[in-house]
């Protein structure tokens, strides 16, 4: 990664995007030693263009910055630094720089999978999760089965809210399935985006 320090006299402008939410959270600047800093210690660290000196995000406030990658953009004078914050990251208390609240909400079905699959490894006892990876894949897929035509009948005679909490036991069982066989959401994206015109 080569980077033209001199173009702003010394300093790049550092664009940190969360990894999980793709939010922009804020944009600072950094000089070689606080980019260096930043891999080494895995923190985002900047470097303040008003007390002149080098700072980490949360060294205050304790929401710090992990470093997860840094990409240099096509002129090599600009950085997309990709991190998870450990809490809000603007000195106001709002989540982003730019008064954004960090959440997708849509996002919560990769984190689901990564806690069926962390179940599947784990295997703890009492969990249903635990009980239906040890009943295996013909229980797995009649559960996917009759949560479908539970939904299909709130659908039809049913109530909204009836509707939504068939439709969510369906999903969840689908990637308990999803997740027995090797898959993931993101093989059913694929699959629809290239079906997609």
């Amino acid at each position: 990664m080569k980077l033209d320090f001199e173009k702003m006299g010394g300093l790049i402008p550092a664009i940190v995007q969360d990894e999980n939410t793709s939010k922009v959270l804020m944009l600072g600047y950094m000089n070689e030693e606080a980019f260096n800093l930043t891999k080494t210690t895995e923190r985002v660290t900047f470097y303040s263009r008003s007390r002149q000196t080098l700072w980490t995000k949360g060294e205050t406030s304790g929401n710090f910055l992990k470093l997860v990658s840094m990409r240099v953009d096509c002129d090599n004078d600009t950085l997309l630094v990709k991190a998870i914050p450990a809490g809000p990251v603007c000195h106001t208390g709002a989540d982003t720089c730019f008064g954004e609240r960090n959440v997708e909400e849509i996002l919560f079905l990769k984190y689901l999978q990564d806690f069926i699959e962390q179940r599947r490894q784990e295997m703890p006892e009492g969990s249903y999760t635990t009980s239906l990876f040890l009943k295996g894949v013909n229980r797995m897929a009649q559960k996917v089965g009759e949560e479908a035509v539970e939904t299909v009948i709130e659908a039809t005679n049913g109530t909204e809210e009836g509707f939504i909490y068939e439709a969510s036991d369906l999903i969840y069982h689908l990637i308990v399935l999803l997740t027995s066989k090797g898959l993931r959401m993101e093989d059913l994206v694929r699959e629809l985006k290239r079906r997609h015109k």
